[in-house]
């Protein structure tokens, strides 16, 4: 059994030790073991610690069978180490932990909302809370709560207790071991069976910001941060706040109001251009019409999209009832093809689209009244391929004048 100095003293940064072994696990990692660390390994929820054993890299570090396994590159030579911690990231984990116990208690105390899950990521940290539904005040209200914990300084105690003893506390969730329980308590606001690395003192948790939150199912998943992620998160959204002002011209109080305009802006523009769109479709169909020869409207068309085409199509057929459209294009290397015709004519287009599509080894599909599909471009140039699909509507057609 490995003694577990992180428990000792959360603060300590390096140590020294005596190797125990240095062995393969199942999947050819070399692992070593020692008789006391200060490495926290993967576990609660929490990351492992980072650092060096003789100026070795810890690659990862995790607990199987009571033993602690120190994952690295090579074999260290002799039977001492000196190892170090990479004492920022355990401190930010320190961090983070803590708060999120004091986060998990308020929405306890405020809401009766349980934490059935955590996860501490690189970036921000998330809990699972039993509800389905989270309102923007009742966030404020329990992150208010928490930073007064933080401000208030409380102590952060961490004691072992048997199972009955545990009991004995007003736990905040049930215990996930039955031997050697630890418990972290923050009196009067928080008792928790925990495992994983805290500062002595809540207001070491600096602040708590929650960043955001998404339905999880039947719960609700909250994304948030503590400590010097706090710091970080305000800085990056100040420099997009910042440059995004720059960008329109706009002080800081204002930005919002005005991307808002600039997006209402943007939509009329946009209804416009589509307004304009509607109108050279209108008096490109009425020109094809004119066009017309024999009761078909048949073009190759360049630069259009299968969505454009279908549009078109049902411009003319809805203009004259009484005529077949047929229209072909080429786009990202796949030739593409629509047909239509008015309701005064009859024979189906699904019909027509599926005699055609073999000639170019295509798939489609559609209705009696229109249908569309694509294929490889390959022997058979656009023309071709418009000659072919009006040869076989006129023997499918009828009802054209």
């Amino acid at each position: 059994m490995t003694t577990k100095l992180y428990y000792e003293d959360a603060y300590q940064r390096s140590f020294s030790s005596n190797i125990v072994k240095q062995e393969q696990d199942n999947n050819g990692n070399l692992y070593i073991t020692l008789e006391e660390t200060a490495f926290y390994p993967t576990g609660g929820g929490q990351p492992y610690d980072k650092g060096t054993l003789n100026g070795v890299t810890v690659l990862g570090v995790e607990e199987v069978d009571g033993e602690i396994r120190h994952y690295v590159d090579r074999v260290l030579e002799g039977n001492k180490v000196d190892g170090v911690i990479d004492w920022e990231r355990r401190f930010d984990h320190m961090q983070q932990h803590a708060g999120q116990h004091i986060l998990s208690a308020a929405f306890v105390e405020q809401y009766g909302f349980e934490t059935v899950s955590f996860h501490l990521g690189q970036e921000t940290l998330t809990i699972d809370i039993q509800t389905e539904q989270l309102t923007e005040e009742q966030a404020s209200i329990v992150e208010d709560l928490a930073n007064q914990i933080i401000l208030e300084n409380r102590l952060i105690e961490t004691k072992w207790v048997t199972e009955e003893e545990a009991l004995q506390y007003p736990l905040r969730k049930k215990l996930a071991v039955t031997d050697d329980v630890r418990l972290v308590i923050i009196p009067n606001f928080d008792y928790n069976g925990c495992g994983g690395t805290h500062p002595n003192a809540t207001g070491q948790v600096s602040a708590i910001k929650i960043v955001g939150w998404e339905k999880q199912k039947k719960n609700t998943r909250v994304e948030f941060v503590c400590g010097y992620r706090v710091l970080k998160q305000l800085k990056n959204k100040n420099k997009v706040v910042t440059e995004v002002g720059r960008l329109l011209s706009a002080p800081e109080l204002e930005v919002t109001a005005t991307v808002k305009r600039l997006l209402d802006q943007g939509k009329a523009m946009e209804k416009t251009i589509d307004d304009l769109r509607d109108q050279l479709l209108q008096f490109e169909a009425q020109t094809l019409i004119n066009n017309a020869k024999d009761g078909y409207v048949s073009e190759v068309l360049q630069n259009r999209t299968m969505q454009e085409l279908q549009k078109l199509a049902r411009i003319v057929t809805g203009l004259d009832e009484r005529i077949v459209t047929i229209f072909v294009t080429e786009n990202s290397d796949k030739q593409q093809i629509v047909v239509a015709r008015g309701k005064s004519t009859s024979g189906s287009m699904k019909t027509l689209i599926n005699d055609i599509l073999p000639s170019i080894n295509g798939k489609g599909g559609g209705n009696d009244l229109m249908a569309q599909g694509g294929g490889e471009v390959g022997n058979t140039s656009n023309e071709q391929l418009l000659e072919f699909a009006v040869q076989k509507a006129k023997s499918l057609v009828v009802g054209i004048s």
